[in-house]
């Protein structure tokens, strides 16, 4: 994998992205997962599984700022029914100094591209959708889509981004070779802005539009409809559904 390198606009300093490959990287890599997230010990992405993935086909990247890591990216090789194979992007982080400074971005370019050259043509991983910022991204800046939700999907956790609330999530494929087309929208799903704060002022409140959020959601999905792009304002995060065709 080439080594790529910008200069990210509004940051004076050059992040690169580059592939993990020393046990110092990986273990820096588990470290990172800490402060990121504030997983407990019991919950964090070992070394052992940063060195797996690098030797079967998976992706271990790391963007950094001169010879600080400041974000990685852990993607895994996944199989679909029929032999279709792909890339599950299992975990990507950067720190929060550094969440506006597009590395990020580097991190899914420098995956995508990865990718392309060995002939993989899906990306997926998954998100909260109560994480708008992150939603808008995903579906606005990379143009993936959404035909998957799951309720609790990885139990509950210690994550202080969780604030316990159950780990719902959606699944964002990413069609590497294909232009999402436009389409009608026939379905949208507002989600307030505030949400964040909610999950640490009022919690009842904020599983409250988890849960209409979820029952939308698998309405909206099982009568064929998919996300197709999503809407920001300084209130609320809107999700746009369209007609997408099955596999």
């Amino acid at each position: 994998m080439s080594d790529s390198a910008a200069r990210p606009r509004g940051d004076s300093a050059a992040i690169s992205i580059r592939a993990l490959t020393t046990q110092k990287e990986f273990e820096d890599a588990v470290q990172l997962q800490r402060e990121i997230w504030g997983f407990n010990d019991l919950e964090l992405l070992p070394v052992r599984l940063f060195v797996v993935a690098s030797k079967v086909g998976g992706q271990t990247l790391g963007a950094f700022d001169g010879s600080r890591m400041i974000g990685f990216c852990l993607a895994i090789p996944g199989l679909k029914p029929g032999g279709g194979s792909y890339l599950h992007s299992h975990m990507l982080g950067v720190l929060p100094e550094y969440r506006n400074s597009g590395a990020g971005l580097m991190l899914k370019l420098a995956q995508r591209d990865d990718a392309l050259t060995r002939g993989i043509h899906l990306v997926e991983w998954t998100f909260d959708p109560l994480e708008l910022k992150n939603a808008y991204f995903n579906i606005e800046k990379l143009g993936a889509v959404v035909r998957s939700y799951q309720t609790n999907h990885y139990g509950m956790t210690t994550s202080r981004l969780q604030a316990g609330l159950p780990t719902d999530r959606c699944v964002a494929e990413w069609l590497l070779t294909r232009e999402r087309e436009s389409k009608p929208i026939l379905a949208r799903i507002p989600i307030r802005a505030d949400v964040d704060r909610l999950k640490r002022t009022d919690p009842d409140d904020a599983q409250q539009i988890q849960q209409r959020v979820a029952r939308l959601f698998q309405e909206y999905l099982a009568s064929g409809l998919a996300v197709t792009g999503f809407e920001r304002s300084t209130d609320s995060g809107t999700y746009l559904f369209s007609s997408w065709p099955s596999d």
